[in-house]
């Protein structure tokens, strides 16, 4: 298994370096625009670089759960403090956990599904806070129940909510806006978004409008590995769209190497993810039949089917 360690800090501009992931050297995407972005990653082969982490920052940990999740570990190195973004498999995130000498202290879920829930009662020991959405179904041990727009505080970053339902009913997502970043759940994948299980299409547009809406600079984590069959299907829709092109050669060199497509940059999703171009492709309009009497909410359906 591979686990992968980044971290996230306050930039001092735009244009600074968005952020450093690190596997066994470490590599980094350093732009002011997603096109800009896009043509790094694609012109440039992720150059190495040593990185020293910065007082205050963010540390997290990514490592494979089940048989297609990614979990989550979020650290602040100065007050301790330790979140875990979902629980799809206790054993892994206690692994992670003691091969790091973390302590955990935070359960940050995005919505009620088992493989997000599922190691909340074991992983929640005394001192432990479980926060996730008030309205999604029932959430193991919750303590804090939050709703669009809440804040968390996070060692010393603080997290907004954001209601991205659809998936589920009351999925939630958790943004860092001064560290530009995102933890999706199953609302947004790399190239695509998640079954609408519960929620309507209005619903479930709305939300991926919300998250479309933030900085081109925010790295999206998400919930799941889908990325190749995602990009079947975007190319099955957009297949004219050169930066898709590009982008899915990307992915299939990194799967090749088994290699991690997640996290992405939230700019590349606005120039290649299907599920957040509906309303602005014609291309894409046309490939799944949408017509002229069709709003944006049912567009997004017609490309979700």
């Amino acid at each position: 298994s591979v686990t992968m360690v980044a971290l996230f800090r306050r930039p001092a501009s735009l244009a600074s370096a968005l952020f450093t992931f690190r596997r066994v050297a470490a590599f980094s995407t350093t732009t002011a625009s997603p096109a800009a972005a896009f043509a790094c990653r694609h012109s440039e082969s992720r150059r190495n670089f040593s990185s020293k982490l910065m007082a205050g920052s963010l540390q997290v940990a990514q490592f494979p759960c089940l048989s297609d999740n990614y979990g989550y570990l979020i650290h602040d190195a100065t007050t301790g403090e330790t979140a875990a973004v979902d629980t799809p498999d206790a054993a892994a995130y206690k692994q992670e956990l003691e091969k790091r000498g973390w302590t955990l202290t935070h359960i940050l879920n995005t919505h009620h599904h088992n493989d997000h829930v599922g190691g909340n009662s074991e992983l929640k020991t005394e001192g432990v806070r479980v926060y996730g959405p008030a309205n999604d179904g029932s959430i193991p041990g919750m303590d804090n129940p939050l709703s669009d727009s809440d804040t968390l505080t996070f060692g010393g970053a603080e997290a907004i909510v954001i209601d991205v339902g659809g998936h589920t009913l009351g999925h939630i997502a958790f943004y860092f806006p001064e560290e530009k970043t995102a933890f999706v759940g199953d609302s947004l994948f790399s190239l695509g978004c998640g079954r609408m299980f519960e929620g309507t299409a209005p619903q479930f547009w709305s939300s991926l409008k919300r998250l479309r809406d933030l900085p081109d600079d925010t790295i999206i984590y998400c919930a799941h590995e889908y990325t190749e069959s995602n990009a079947r299907y975007a190319m099955s829709v957009e297949p004219g769209n050169e930066l898709l092109l590009k982008r899915v050669e990307e992915i299939k060199a990194m799967r090749s190497r088994g290699e991690p497509t997640v996290p992405s940059l939230l700019g590349e999703e606005k120039l290649t993810n299907p599920f957040l171009r509906g309303d602005i492709s014609d291309e894409i309009k046309s490939n799944v039949g949408a017509t002229s009497d069709d709003d944006d909410a049912t567009i997004f359906l017609k490309i979700r089917q």
